[in-house]
């Protein structure tokens, strides 16, 4: 029993270990709420959004909004770019931010 006392004593330091170990297991308890917290609220958010049908768009199950490649799966004309010329060559869509005033060289 005398060296278990001795131990929890830390040879006159108990008042500066047992502290700092009280604040260490606070904060990760205060961590771990706090992720816990946020993670129920983002699943929560996830729920609302799903049951409002706002769920993603699945590779190949059609073409983007505005018909043009949205780049998840090929289109199936030869003509990529839409421009009439059937070259097949991926150009820089006219939505994109690389355009040619944004486009980074």
């Amino acid at each position: 029993m005398d060296s278990l006392i001795t131990y929890l004593n830390m040879d006159g330091y108990a008042g500066f270990v047992w502290p700092s170990y009280g604040i260490a297991a606070m904060v990760m308890v205060g961590l771990f709420v706090y992720v816990w917290v946020g993670l129920r609220r983002d699943e929560r958010t996830l729920n609302q959004l799903q049951a409002a049908g706002g769920g993603r768009r699945r590779r190949g199950t059609g073409a983007s909004d505005q018909g043009e490649w949205d780049g998840a799966t090929p289109p199936s004309t030869p003509d990529r770019d839409h421009d009439g010329t059937g070259t097949g060559t991926l150009s820089t869509p006219p939505h994109s931010p690389l355009t040619e005033t944004g486009r980074d060289t």
